[in-house]
Parts: C-alpha cells; sequence; structure tokens
C-alpha cells in the first residue's frame, strides 16, 4: 500500500482518502478498570494494531472507565474492521496478563462503541457543491 500524502491527502492502490474518526469505547458495565498499568499496556496494543493496520493515531486518551480515540484509516480497510481487531486483541491479551479482568468482568469491553467522522468541510458547504455541479 502506499502512503503518499497530496496536500493532507492519503492514498493507496486504489483511493486517496482523509477519513478521521472519533471513536470511544467502555470497558463491560463501564466498570473503572483501566487504570495503571492496564493505562499502559492498553495504549501499547492500540498503537501496534493501528501500526499494523497503516492507521494514524492522531490522539488517544485512555480513561479508567472508557477510551477516545481520534484516528485516520484507510476506507477500504474501514473503521468497523479497525475497532474490531483492537478491542479483540486488547481483550486477549489484557485479560490474559492481568488477572483482575477475568474476576470482575465476563469480557473486557462491551459489543457497542462511538463513532463520528471529523474534518472535512461541513456539510452544508459539501451539499451545496454537489448541487452546484450542473451549472458549472
Amino acid at each position: 500500500m502506499s502512503n503518499a500524502r497530496y496536500a493532507g491527502y492519503r492514498s493507496n492502490r486504489n483511493v486517496v482518502f482523509n477519513c478521521q474518526y472519533h471513536v470511544v469505547w467502555c470497558p463491560k458495565y463501564r466498570r473503572n478498570v483501566l487504570d495503571e498499568p492496564i493505562q499502559g499496556r492498553l495504549r501499547d496494543i492500540i498503537y501496534e494494531v493501528c501500526d499494523e493496520r497503516d492507521a494514524s493515531i492522531i490522539e488517544l486518551e485512555i480513561m479508567v472507565d472508557h477510551v477516545h480515540l481520534l484516528v485516520e484509516v484507510d476506507p477500504q480497510y474501514g473503521i468497523h474492521r479497525l475497532i474490531k481487531n483492537i478491542k479483540g486483541r486488547s481483550s486477549r491479551l489484557l485479560r490474559s496478563e492481568f488477572s483482575e479482568l477475568t474476576t470482575r468482568l465476563p469480557s473486557l469491553w462491551t459489543n457497542s462503541y462511538f463513532v463520528s467522522t471529523v474534518g472535512g468541510a461541513p456539510l452544508e458547504v459539501i451539499k451545496q457543491y454537489i448541487e452546484n455541479q450542473k451549472h458549472v
């Protein structure tokens, strides 16, 4: 996959893109289990998965009861697959390395997460641009 950049855009063999997402997810029952040293290990795992998937972490904050991730990811790989990978690997590794995560929770993460696209032009500007295409 090529990592060429065009004025803030990234590309792969087929797509030029600029796709940033704000993602938030929580431990099961929103328990306060993400304290140190779990936070540090979770941070390492998230960076590892993102690096393997050529996803760029813009910002990452781990609180005791939730995670905020601002990330740019290839749309052909997709944000859902990236988060599924992060949650799956981190759950497996953290639960094997920190026994307190197996005694307090049936699984580490909830099945759900929040995701929102960020950046780019406001919706109204894009809508107007598309509407005016026939008049150009």
